[in-house]
């Protein structure tokens, strides 16, 4: 995934299927210097890393 997709997930209104590592993941936000994204997965919610944009994957 690239970092200007990244953003337009985190703003949307709509649920977006996205995985980290084939893990389900919500993105709470993307640094645009970094090009890394915080994520949570939605079975662990209070879990959060950042993790390289690239390694997003859009379902």
């Amino acid at each position: 995934m690239n970092v200007g997709r990244a953003k337009e997930i985190v703003e949307s209104a709509d649920m977006i299927n996205v995985t980290h590592e084939g893990i389900p993941v919500i993105i709470q936000h993307v640094d645009e210097k970094t090009k890394m994204a915080r994520v949570y997965s939605k079975s662990q919610p209070d879990l959060e890393k950042d993790v390289p944009v690239l390694n997003l994957i859009e379902d």
